[in-house]
C-alpha cells in the first residue's frame, strides 16, 4: 500500500436492539382491582445484577435473586452472550421479602406519615450479607439480609423412655419447657413458676436422673434473615425524594424539596447539611430540589436538580455548605415559546449518571435530555418522550398527571437510555453518535403490541380527581393511532448494569424483558 497508513471505516450506530419478554411477577389477572398497598414505587438493581429489589406502597420491600448463572468472572459472560445467541433471557426468582416501613403519625405537625418507599439503594455485600439503604417520606433505615442456620433442639430435658406425671409419655419433640413430674424425680407439676431458691423444695435423694441440658445443633436448613442495622430519622421537615450512595462506600446523602444531608453509614444520629436552598421567606421561594445522585467514582462530587429544569453540579471539596455550585446545566428557553405549563413541564423528576461519570442524564415531563459534565452550555441530546400529549396539557393539568415523577435509565454500556410513559408503555432511545433507535414497548407479555385496550372503568385506589375525568372524556390517540391512558402510567424502570435487560412496574407487577 506504499507505506499509506490503513484507516479503518468507522462503525455506524449500533442496531436497534430486538426485545422480548422475559418474566413477570405478580401478574394482575382480568379485570382484577390492585390494591393501593400492592403498587411498586420503588425498583433497583446492585452493582453486579445478580440481585434486584422492589418497594410498594405498604411499606414492603422484596427482593429477587438471579438463577440462570452460577459461573463468576469473565466464564460466566461468555456463558451469557451464548445463551443470549440460543434465546435463551436472564432469570429472576423471589428471594425474601420484609416490612421496612409502618404508616407513623407525627404528634408535632398532625401529620400522617406514609409507609410507602420512596427509593432503595443497595450498598456493598460483604460476608455474603446483602445490605441496602430504603425510605419513605421521613425516615431512612439500613438493612441485612443474611442466610442463618436454622438451630433445632434435638435433645430435651425429659427421658422419653419414662412416662409424665399424666401418663403420657414424653417424646424428643415435646417443647423445652416440658417438666418432668415428681414421681419421676422431677418438678412438681403445680409449681408452674418454679424457683431454684424457693425455701419449700428439697432435691431428692440421688438428684434428679431424668434431668439434662438440652442440645441445640445447626441443621442444613437456612432461613433468610432481614434486620434493620441502624434508622436515620429526624433530618427531614420536608417528604424524602431521593437517596443515594457514594462510591467511598462509608457515606449517602438523602435529599428532600429544600435540603440535602450527608450521613455516615455507621452513624445514625448525626447527618450534616450541604446543601440548603430555603429562603428567609418562604414567599420568596421559586423553586424546590427534585433529585439528587451522587458521582460513580467522585467522592467528592455529587448533582441535583430542580423544579426549574436545571441541574448543579457540587463540590464537596469547596466548602461545608454547597450553596455556590461548581456548574450549571440549564437549556435556555426558545423565545416566545412560554405558556402557562412550561414552568410546570421544565420540573426534572429524576436525573442519572452514566456508569463512567461523564453524562447526566435527565427526565422532564415531556423529554429526555442527555448532558455532558464537560459541557453546560445544554443538553448533548433531547429525545422526546410523548410528544402527541402536548395538545392535551390542559386536562393533564386537571387530572393532576402533569405532576407524575417518572424515572429515567441508562444502559451499562452507555448507548441507549429509556423511560416509561402513559399506557404502561416505555420507551428505548439510542444516544451513540448517528443512532436513530427509539423503541416503544408495553408493559405486558407482547411488549411490542404498542396497543393498549381502551380502559373500561379505572380501579377505586386511583384518585377521585382522575376518575372524574376519564369518565368525562375517552381516552385520546397517540401518534401511531393507539388509545392512551392517563390512568395507567410506567413510572419506574431499571436497567441491568451490565446487560441489556430491564425491569419496570407497571401497577403491582414487576415486568422484566431482555435485548
Amino acid at each position: 500500500m506504499n507505506g499509506a497508513e490503513v484507516v479503518a471505516a468507522p462503525a455506524g450506530p449500533p442496531v436497534p436492539l430486538d426485545w422480548k419478554f422475559s418474566q413477570v411477577f405478580g401478574e394482575r389477572t382480568a379485570g382484577e382491582e390492585v390494591q393501593e398497598v400492592d403498587i411498586i414505587s420503588a425498583i433497583e438493581f446492585d452493582k453486579s445484577g445478580d440481585h434486584l429489589a422492589t418497594g410498594d406502597r405498604g411499606g414492603r420491600v422484596v427482593l429477587f435473586e438471579r438463577t440462570d448463572t452460577k459461573d463468576h468472572g469473565e466464564s460466566r459472560r461468555d456463558s451469557e452472550r451464548m445463551d443470549y445467541s440460543l434465546g435463551r433471557h436472564p432469570e429472576f426468582r423471589y428471594k425474601t421479602e420484609f416490612q421496612s416501613h409502618e404508616p407513623e403519625f407525627d404528634y408535632l405537625k398532625s401529620l400522617e406519615i406514609e409507609e410507602k418507599i420512596n427509593k432503595i439503594r443497595w450498598c456493598q455485600i460483604a460476608n455474603g450479607a446483602l445490605f441496602l439503604l430504603s425510605t419513605n417520606d421521613k425516615t431512612i433505615k439500613f438493612w441485612k439480609v443474611q442466610e442463618k442456620k436454622v438451630k433445632k433442639i434435638a435433645e430435651m430435658n425429659v427421658d422419653p423412655s419414662k412416662s409424665m406425671g399424666n401418663g403420657s409419655t414424653a417424646s424428643s419433640s415435646n417443647s423445652i419447657s416440658a417438666r418432668p413430674s415428681l414421681e419421676n424425680g422431677g418438678f412438681p407439676d403445680s409449681d408452674r413458676s418454679f424457683n431454684y431458691l424457693s425455701s419449700d423444695f428439697s432435691f431428692p435423694p440421688g438428684g434428679i436422673p431424668s434431668l439434662r441440658l438440652p442440645v441445640v445443633v445447626s441443621s442444613h436448613e437456612t432461613s433468610l434473615v432481614a434486620r434493620c442495622r441502624r434508622v436515620y430519622a429526624h433530618a427531614h421537615d420536608y417528604h424524602i425524594n431521593s437517596i443515594s450512595n457514594n462510591s467511598d462506600g462509608e457515606t449517602f446523602i438523602s435529599a428532600d424539596d429544600l435540603r440535602i444531608n450527608l450521613w455516615n453509614l455507621e452513624i445514625s444520629n448525626q447527618s450534616f447539611n450541604i446543601v440548603d436552598v430555603k429562603p428567609a421567606n418562604m414567599e420568596d421561594l421559586t423553586e424546590v430540589i427534585t433529585s439528587a445522585e451522587f458521582h460513580p467514582t467522585h467522592c467528592n462530587t455529587l448533582a441535583y436538580s430542580s423544579s426549574k429544569g436545571s441541574i448543579r453540579l457540587i463540590d464537596l471539596r469547596q466548602s461545608a455548605l454547597c450553596d455556590s455550585h461548581a456548574k450549571l446545566f440549564e437549556e435556555q428557553e426558545a423565545p416566545g415559546s412560554r405558556s402557562f405549563f412550561t414552568e410546570i413541564i421544565a420540573s426534572i423528576s429524576d436525573i442519572k449518571f452514566g456508569k463512567d461519570g461523564r453524562y447526566i442524564l435527565s427526565r422532564d415531563y415531556m423529554t429526555l435530555k442527555l448532558w455532558d459534565i464537560n459541557m453546560d452550555s445544554g443538553p448533548v441530546a433531547t429525545y422526546q418522550v410523548h410528544e402527541y400529549l402536548r395538545p392535551k396539557l390542559c386536562d393533564l393539568y386537571e387530572n393532576d398527571s402533569i405532576f407524575d415523577k417518572f424515572e429515567c435509565c441508562l444502559s451499562g454500556d452507555g448507548l441507549r437510555v429509556a423511560t416509561g410513559s402513559y399506557s404502561n408503555l416505555f420507551r428505548v432511545f439510542g444516544c451513540a453518535p448517528g443512532s436513530t433507535e427509539a423503541t416503544t414497548l408495553e408493559a405486558s407479555k407482547n411488549p411490542m403490541r404498542r396497543q393498549v385496550p381502551t380502559p373500561s372503568r379505572p380501579s377505586r385506589s386511583l384518585g377521585n380527581s382522575i376518575t372524574r375525568v376519564v369518565r368525562r372524556e375517552n381516552p385520546g390517540v397517540d401518534a401511531n393511532g393507539n388509545s392512551f391512558d392517563f390512568t395507567t402510567k410506567l413510572l419506574h424502570l431499571a436497567w441491568h448494569p451490565s446487560e441489556n435487560s430491564i425491569a419496570c412496574a407497571a401497577a403491582n407487577s414487576l415486568y422484566m424483558y431482555y435485548a
